[in-house]
C-alpha cells in the first residue's frame, strides 16, 4: 500500500486513534476559523484538488452542532408539530464554507472535507485558492477558477457541498424538478 492509502485507512476509524483525540483537545481551544500550514488529511485534500504550491490556502473551521429539532412552545396549547424535526436546507459543510468565504473574500473556495466532531462541534478543513496569484493563473489545471464565472461560488451553490444541498447528485426519475433549480421549476408552475 502507498503512503496515502495508509492515511485513508486510519481516517476510516478515527476514534480508535489517540492522535485524533489529542487533536480534538487542541482544536477546542483554538479560534473558530484558523489558517493552517498544511492539511490534516493530506490524502483527502489531494483528491479534492489541493497542491502544495503558492496560491493554495487551507483553513480549519469549527461549526456548532444541533438546530435540527423544532423548539418547544413555551405557552399555549401543545402543537401537533411540536415534536417534528426540521430539515435544514444547508448541510454543515456548506455553512462552514460560507463562513470561511466571508472571512477571506479575496480567495475562492475550491472544496472542503470533514476532519472531526465531538458532542458540541464539527470541524471541517476548507481549501481556498487565490485567483489573482501568478502561479495559479499559469497553472492549466486550476486556472479555470480565475474566470469571472467562478466568483463567490459558495454562495451560488457551485461547490460539492452546495450541489449536494441542491439535490444535484441525483438523476432521472424523481429528480425532474431539481434542474435547472427548484426555484425555476416553481416559476414554471405559476
Amino acid at each position: 500500500m502507498g503512503y496515502y492509502k495508509y492515511i485513508r485507512e486510519l481516517w476510516k476509524r478515527p476514534n480508535e486513534n489517540s492522535f485524533y483525540k489529542d487533536k480534538l483537545k487542541e482544536w477546542r481551544k483554538e479560534e473558530t476559523i484558523v489558517r493552517i500550514k498544511k492539511p490534516t488529511r493530506i490524502d483527502r485534500a489531494r483528491s479534492l484538488g489541493y497542491k502544495a504550491k503558492q496560491g493554495f490556502v487551507v483553513v480549519r473551521v469549527r461549526i456548532s452542532r444541533g438546530g435540527f429539532v423544532r423548539p418547544r412552545p413555551k405557552k399555549g396549547r401543545s402543537s401537533r408539530k411540536q415534536h417534528t424535526r426540521l430539515v435544514l436546507s444547508k448541510n454543515y459543510r456548506l455553512i462552514a464554507e460560507g463562513r470561511v468565504q466571508k472571512k477571506y473574500p479575496n480567495l475562492e473556495v475550491l472544496n472542503s472535507y470533514w476532519v472531526g466532531k465531538d458532542g458540541k462541534h464539527y470541524w471541517f478543513e476548507v481549501i481556498l485558492v487565490d485567483p489573482y496569484h501568478p502561479v495559479i493563473i499559469s497553472d492549466k489545471k486550476i486556472n479555470w477558477i480565475c474566470s469571472n464565472k467562478h466568483t463567490r461560488r459558495v454562495f451560488r451553490g457551485l461547490t460539492s457541498a452546495g450541489k449536494k444541498a441542491r439535490g444535484l447528485r441525483r438523476k432521472g426519475i424523481g429528480s425532474e424538478k431539481v434542474r435547472p433549480s427548484l426555484r425555476a421549476n416553481r416559476r414554471l408552475l405559476r
